[in-house]
């Protein structure tokens, strides 16, 4: 500005302003745009305040005129940039709902609700009877050496009882496990008695593949060691598990050999009019309990173990093992 200057020079200025703003404010397309043009036009440093600082050189009866017209500028520009604001806003809800509008007359994506295979739901059941019974479920690996799978549990190498387990080497001393017993070993090992776990698990053996039989199948092991455990402790739980499962129904022990239990029983539920195995027990011998520095004179115990696919197939009269593991949408469905 120069070093004099008149009222009517403020005057168009705060005119020339004031169109100035409207042009500016009509344009502004976001709210980042009108806030700049506030502190443009009405900051401490803003066109407004420039004008208003040159008042000074105004003779003292004419400033109230200038601030007066600058006081009504100032009002309109902060109605418009408010009015502005509002409009951008309203704008950019509008745009948002437009894309992102559901058309609720298309036809649904169907997808239907999953569920538990029959052998998981199965496993499930089983360990939950135990867990109920005071169980705690323990876990082991699925490749495993001679020494847990055979060894500790009274199968030296050579041992007849071999035969009854055909088994798949991974090498000299590994393989797939062939039972969960070996979970028992490694869990005595670490946790000396009372124990009472229930080990669930999948196993592996080289039996021929027909409507009872599969390379790969799932057990659940039960296994209690305390002070005083004998064989009514057994059949107690055994009887109470399966009549729980199956419902009360009629269950007879018959004398068994196992290396790793004696004495050693079968166990038969009456299913149907028949007599059907469903697993085997006994209580621990007392050579494993010693193998694992364990005082057989102090400590019994007793161990069950049941095929899970066995279980399975009675409950929903299924007549094929194979069954089971085909995927077989057809099948699965009806579970």
């Amino acid at each position: 500005m120069s070093a004099t200057i008149s009222l009517q020079q403020l005057t168009d200025q705060l005119d020339q302003l004031e169109a100035e703003a409207a042009k500016a404010i009509g344009a502004a397309g976001s709210a980042s745009e009108l806030e700049d043009l506030r502190v443009g036009l009405l900051g401490k440093k803003g066109k407004l305040s420039a004008v208003l600082g040159a008042m000074g050189k105004l003779p003292g009866d004419e400033r109230p005129l200038v601030g007066q017209r600058a006081n009504v500028l100032k009002e309109q520009v902060q109605g418009l940039l408010g009015e502005r604001l509002s409009a951008v806003k309203a704008a950019a809800m509008a745009e948002r709902i437009a894309s992102e509008t559901l058309d609720v007359t298309m036809p649904a994506t169907y997808t239907p609700a999953g569920h538990r295979h029959p052998l998981i739901s199965t496993i499930e059941e089983i360990v939950d009877i135990f867990s109920g019974l005071g169980y705690r479920v323990e876990e082991g690996p699925e490749i495993e050496t001679d020494h847990y799978n055979f060894t500790a549990l009274n199968i030296p190498p050579h041992h007849p009882a071999r035969d009854m387990q055909d088994t798949f080497y991974l090498s000299e001393h590994e393989l797939l496990r062939t039972h969960t017993s070996p979970v028992q070993i490694r869990h005595l090992e670490k946790n000396p008695p009372p124990v009472r776990i229930v080990a669930p698990g999948r196993v592996y053996r080289r039996d021929a593949v027909d409507a009872t039989h599969s390379p790969v199948f799932h057990q659940v092991e039960v296994l209690a060691i305390d002070e005083g455990l004998d064989f009514s402790h057994l059949r107690g739980t055994v009887t109470t598990f399966l009549q729980r499962f199956f419902g009360d129904l009629p269950v007879r022990f018959r004398a068994s050999y196992f290396p790793f239990t004696e004495p050693s029983a079968e166990v038969d539920v009456q299913w149907r009019g028949r007599w059907l195995e469903v697993m085997g027990c006994g209580m621990v011998d007392p050579a494993v309990l010693e193998g694992l520095g364990i005082d057989p004179e102090r400590y019994s115990g007793f161990a069950a173990g049941l095929g899970v696919e066995r279980f399975c197939m009675v409950r929903h009269g299924i007549d094929d093992i194979r069954r089971l593991f085909t995927s077989d949408l057809r099948f699965l469905e009806q579970f």
